[in-house]
């Protein structure tokens, strides 16, 4: 049944001053404690404007996780529909280098600027205006704004999600910033950590000690080895850099020239390709790394320094994709940073990434949003809209 509205429900204000508000409320998720905030806030405020306009609103705790928020508000019922998808955190900041407050939307040369503009709190208030005016009774299919939590730190509010397979729908978008191109494939990511112990001793006596220095420049030997296997074995021409690539980001050990270096400890990244599974990847580190240390007398400990985000893709002919097409005049792109995507996939939706503003003003000082940006997504996701939950 459709929700009834009542005629003096308050909707929801302008474009400018929904992002303004959501700009204005703090909502950095961090691995450190210093930096990390609860959503909650804007959580509530986007609840608070979708129900006016019929949107059945659920807001859910994540796990373990206290003071961060997912929330789904749906508009409409039935097994299909289209999700409109985006993170309501953001990175940290540098106050030193900004021109302006980070929380203060700020208009200039034809720019909205703010941490958070294009990454990605003005995608809610795109998905809202461009939802304005709809009722449930007009749709044959739900439309479902959803709004995640800590996707910037560990991306457990897209798990969360996935784990209890909620919500669901046929098509979903997310409105990371792409230029209004469309996006159906991107690299996963995988952070590592390497660590060897062996022992000191006096350096004058080899035999007084186990180098783990020297096992681990046997390690990246190896390790750069299997990155050239990986190099010539997967290949994809639709992104600008073909290959899975593994940087060695950081390396410690020992603490002084005269003595056996008895711990040292490599943290690396590996950013692999669509149909590259993540947990056989690490086996193959493994591997190459264990015989390693067994056969040098080496203690070692091999673990992600966080869960990693698989690869991602939809299929070109995909109904989402032609459409995104479509509306937009571009074919679709693959890029190298990743998202949430992955997740929503997992809960059986047809995904794409597409969104207003540049990737390249996202996480830097003065992020901004291009005014320009702003008519046009209204305009691709009501068409979108029309498409998959007006069938027309």
């Amino acid at each position: 049944m459709a929700t009834q509205v009542p005629d003096n429900a308050v909707q929801p204000p302008a474009i400018r001053d929904m992002v303004t508000r959501l700009i204005s409320l703090p909502s950095i998720s961090s691995a450190s404690p210093d930096w990390d905030h609860s959503n909650e806030a804007v959580v509530q405020t986007l609840a608070d404007w979708l129900r006016p306009m019929g949107f059945a609103t659920d807001i859910l705790a994540v796990p373990g996780m206290p003071g961060k928020f997912n929330l789904v508000a749906t508009l409409g019922s039935g097994p299909g529909g289209l999700v409109l998808s985006g993170h309501t955190d953001t990175v940290p900041f540098d106050d030193q280098r900004w021109q302006s407050d980070p929380f203060t939307l700020t208009e200039k040369d034809d720019r909205w600027y703010g941490l958070g503009t294009c990454d990605m709190k003005a995608f809610f208030a795109v998905a809202i205006e461009a939802a304005r005016d709809l009722s449930g009774a007009d749709l044959k299919e739900p439309l479902i704004i959803l709004a995640t939590a800590d996707e910037e730190s560990s991306m457990n509010g897209a798990r969360a999600l996935a784990e209890a397979g909620y919500p669901r729908a046929r098509y979903a978008v997310i409105g990371e910033p792409t230029s209004l191109k469309p996006v159906r494939m991107h690299k996963g990511i995988m952070m590592e950590r390497l660590v060897f112990e062996g022992q000191s001793g006096h350096s004058s006596d080899p035999s007084l000690g186990n180098n783990a220095l020297e096992g681990m420049h046997e390690a990246l030997g190896r390790l750069l080895a299997l990155r050239s296997h990986w190099q010539e074995k997967y290949r994809n021409p639709a992104f600008r850099v073909q290959y899975p690539t593994m940087n060695l980001g950081c390396i410690h050990g020992g603490d002084n020239p005269n003595r056996i270096c008895a711990r040292c400890e490599l943290h690396f990244d590996l950013r692999p390709l669509p149909g590259m599974d993540m947990a056989n990847l690490r086996q193959e580190i493994l591997g190459k790394l264990q015989p390693l240390a067994e056969s040098r007398g080496l203690q070692m400990e091999f673990e992600p320094l966080f869960d990693g985000v698989p690869p991602f893709e939809t299929a070109a002919d995909a109904a989402l994709v032609q459409a995104c097409e479509k509306l937009t005049g571009h074919p679709a792109q693959a890029v190298a940073f990743a998202t949430e995507a992955p997740w929503l996939q997992k809960l059986g939706m047809e995904t794409l990434v597409m969104g207003p503003g540049s990737i390249d003003q996202a996480h830097q000082p003065d992020e901004f949003l291009a005014l320009s940006q702003i008519q046009p997504s209204v305009d691709i996701l009501r068409g979108l809209i029309r498409r998959f939950c007006l069938g027309r």
